[in-house]
């Protein structure tokens, strides 16, 4: 296993006890490492050699924002064009192996760690050319345009953004930020949090971004709405809008995740479009 946790599928032996920690609520969903098997994997329309955990959707009592998929493509496999419903942006992290990027007609090499915002309307496709499996994380959402404002594709990594350190905790809590949060072109941010041992977010965050939570590295309880609940590497947190949160870093290494959040958009209460 790599810096990042993936999952590799198999199915548990007969004698495994059904008991497992996946929790559905109003307020918030867990889906822990242990439930990602073969038997729930998903086939993507475009991919050769590929298979899909599809961890968020928008569904009734669920995602309401976005989806999120965990994919892994094998040797040779891939799509020439990977993106088919007009009007949907993207964020692709890779987690395992490498992945070559072929985006509006460049090739880009995703390694561990490779992250690429993809703007609504760009042609975009991803070919696996070594021996080896490789894992991705694909979030997708249905693109808010602001008038005066266009989001750009663009292709960074993990190692290439300096993190964030948030005001007076000592470097125990950081944020991997990989757009600015003030430029509103930006309808969505997929950042990485970092928390070293024994850090904490101190008070309830009750706020109105929808969250997907995918933990890369580490243990932590987390505050979900009432709950406080242990997670690891390898599990993944949904929260709805304005569900409590928080969390406890448990060691004895740092803990990260991926974290999804919808903003910089006024509440659309009616169906008219935007003026300009």
């Amino acid at each position: 296993m790599g810096k990042y946790y993936y999952p590799e599928g198999g199915l548990p032996p007969q004698t495994h006890l059904t008991t497992e920690r996946a929790i559905v609520t109003e307020a918030y969903t867990v889906i822990p490492k242990g439930v990602l098997t073969d038997i729930v994997t998903s086939n993507l329309p475009g991919f050769s050699n590929t298979r899909a955990w599809i961890i968020a959707r928008p569904i009734s009592g669920f995602a309401t924002t976005f989806s999120q998929l965990i994919v892994e493509i094998g040797p040779g496999g891939g799509a020439p064009k990977a993106e088919f419903e007009a009007g949907v942006e993207g964020v692709v992290f890779v987690v395992k192996g490498t992945l070559g990027l072929t985006l509006n007609g460049e090739v880009h090499t995703l390694k561990e760690g490779g992250y690429a915002y993809l703007a609504a309307g760009d042609e975009w496709g991803l070919e696996n050319s070594s021996d080896d499996t490789a894992s991705f994380h694909w979030v997708r959402k249905a693109y808010e345009p602001l008038p005066g404002y266009e989001a750009k594709s663009f292709v960074t990594s993990d190692t290439e953004v300096e993190p964030g350190e948030m005001p007076d905790v000592d470097g125990v809590w950081k944020t991997t930020r990989f757009v600015d949060p003030n430029d509103l072109a930006h309808d969505m941010h997929v950042n990485i949090v970092t928390f070293q041992p024994g850090g904490v977010i101190p008070f309830p965050e009750t706020h109105v971004m929808e969250h997907g939570l995918y933990v890369l590295e580490g243990k932590a309880m987390y505050l979900l709405n009432n709950d406080w609940v242990e997670v690891e590497a390898g599990d993944f947190m949904w929260l709805r809008a304005f569900c409590p949160q928080a969390c406890y870093a448990g060691g004895p290494g740092q803990f990260r995740y991926l974290l999804y959040k919808d903003v910089n958009r006024q509440v659309r209460l009616t169906g008219a479009p935007l003026p300009g």
